[in-house]
């Protein structure tokens, strides 16, 4: 039969490659097959935010994340006459502790991610197509177009829209039928932006100018009702609707034009059996918050430490069904979310504008705003008291000699308990024995540690003096004294609900 692999991974993204390098980092034999023969050279996504910079520096990019990106500090919604409709004033660090937005450009995020993947020891097949996937109760098989099997526990599909690996499952897709086609344009220039990023709803022509990451800018126009987009998908047409930003080819270059269908979309059920999807293989969502890549990593990132505990027999097979219940969840909330933002943008009716102006309130100088809501989880491996499904915010602590933020200091990829008190002292020995095999850090949050009061103010604010922090940075649940039975309940609570069995899956 040959050797089976930990984890196979179908596509080699961004999401398949962040998918990969955090299984190796945990020891983890992955291979990785990808149908192009090299990598993609052009931009695509331009935008992360704080958690996913955060996700990404947990995957070991976190000294390089900076020469690849650039903070985007304020974006401005302007409508045509130049009227602040909105303005987001992001000059503060999110509350993972990294910029609210970062702008860059995927080819570079992608080299860094294969280049971490080659450190871990990641195979990777390229020039090879996936033609089938089946699967046992012990393993999963990938035929290739060579005639070659590729067998392993589990199979990852982060291969994009077009997903082969989804072909295979069992599950469907649901569309919102929200559909804009826009032409997107990307430019190299060394020209300088204020706002460093703008949106300008003018019913005459929806237009979207952003960074693409140093160096680089991009532009989007949306298509109107009476074009068609192959006749908008020209680089003449493109330079035409670059002019008046006074950008001509003696000062740009053009890297790339297409016309993108925006969408909203996703699967039923993300996993069957031992088969799994991530990224576009799961949903398609329209660019306006910014969340499309953000979306992708956080699923790799939630999808490999599940796959981890399984497949090292610390939890039950069940727990991978949580993947598809809080991702699911998550992504329709932000998908809705996006939606919302593109009926602000995507009005090319002038009478329409001014009453959607008026209701921003474009005269007064429109709406501020310094933080946008987060997407708690509704389901999943979280209990129900308050904090469980949040993200647990960044601060800087204090640990064995070193000051820094908490990823940096204490390290990721595995579950902490953090308490007011002593959590040693406030778990029974079962109940060590368990974060001991688990490699939960148990950390008390004294004034010592919690340098900022980062972590005291956030558990305060919920009336609560301990909880268990997830690998992927979400609280799995929180209590007060006594409540629930403090820290003590909380460890067995999360023991219940990973089921291990003591084998591997």
């Amino acid at each position: 039969m040959g050797e089976i692999w930990d984890v196979a991974v179908v596509g080699c993204g961004p999401v398949g490659l962040m998918t990969a390098v955090s299984l190796a980092m945990r020891g983890h034999r992955v291979v990785i097959v990808e149908r192009q023969a090299a990598a993609y050279g052009l931009p695509r996504a331009v935008t992360f935010d704080d958690e996913v910079a955060r996700l990404l520096a947990a995957a070991g990019l976190g000294d390089r994340l900076g020469d690849i990106s650039e903070p985007a500090d304020e974006y401005e919604w302007q409508n045509a006459s130049g009227q602040v409709l909105l303005r987001f004033e992001w000059d503060t660090p999110g509350p993972s502790g990294w910029p609210r937005t970062s702008m860059f450009s995927q080819p570079a995020l992608e080299a860094l991610l294969a280049e971490r993947a080659r450190e871990l020891d990641v195979t990777v097949r390229r020039g090879v197509r996936v033609t089938g996937v089946a699967q046992t109760p012990e393993r999963a098989t990938l035929t290739l177009d060579t005639g070659e099997a590729v067998h392993a526990r589990y199979v990852a599909g982060c291969d994009g829209a077009g997903s082969t690996v989804r072909s295979f499952m069992d599950t469907a897709v649901t569309d919102l039928g929200f559909f804009y086609d826009w032409l997107v344009v990307d430019l190299v220039t060394e020209r300088r932006w204020k706002p460093v990023n703008l949106q300008i709803c003018d019913p005459a022509r929806p237009t979207t100018v952003v960074s693409g990451g140093p160096g680089r800018r991009r532009f989007e126009f949306m298509c109107l009702p009476d074009e068609r987009k192959e006749d908008l998908n020209r680089p003449e047409v493109a330079w035409a609707l670059l002019a008046p930003f006074g950008l001509t080819p003696a000062d740009a270059a053009l890297e790339r034009h297409a016309v993108y269908t925006f969408q909203a979309a996703w699967v039923d059920r993300w996993r069957d059996g031992r088969v799994l999807i991530a990224g576009d293989a799961a949903h398609r969502m329209p660019p306006f918050a910014g969340q499309g890549l953000c979306a992708g990593i956080r699923d790799a990132a939630n999808l490999a430490w599940k796959l981890d505990l399984v497949i090292n027999g610390h939890a039950g097979p069940a727990l991978l069904d949580t993947y598809g219940a809080e991702r699911g969840g998550h992504v329709r909330a932000v998908i809705e979310t996006s939606i919302e933002l593109g009926k602000i943008i995507c009005v090319p009716d002038a009478a329409a504008a001014a009453v959607r102006d008026k209701e921003l309130n474009a005269d007064g100088g429109g709406m501020v705003i310094t933080d946008l809501p987060g997407f708690p989880l509704a389901s999943g491996l979280i209990r129900a008291d308050g904090l469980g499904g949040r993200l647990c915010p960044q601060g800087r602590v204090a640990w064995n000699g070193r000051v820094g933020l908490f990823d940096e200091v204490v390290g990721t990829g595995r579950f902490a308990a953090l308490a007011v008190d002593d959590p040693q002292a406030a778990l029974k020995d079962d109940e060590l024995a368990f974060c001991a095999r688990l490699g939960v850090r148990a950390i008390r949050l004294d004034d010592t540690f919690d340098v900022d009061g980062t972590y005291r103010a956030f558990l305060a604010g919920a009336g609560c003096t301990a909880m268990v922090v997830r690998p992927d940075f979400q609280v799995f649940g929180a209590a007060g004294p006594g409540a629930l039975g403090g820290l003590g309940g909380l460890v067995r609570d999360l023991r219940a609900a990973l089921g291990g069995g003591g084998s591997p899956g």
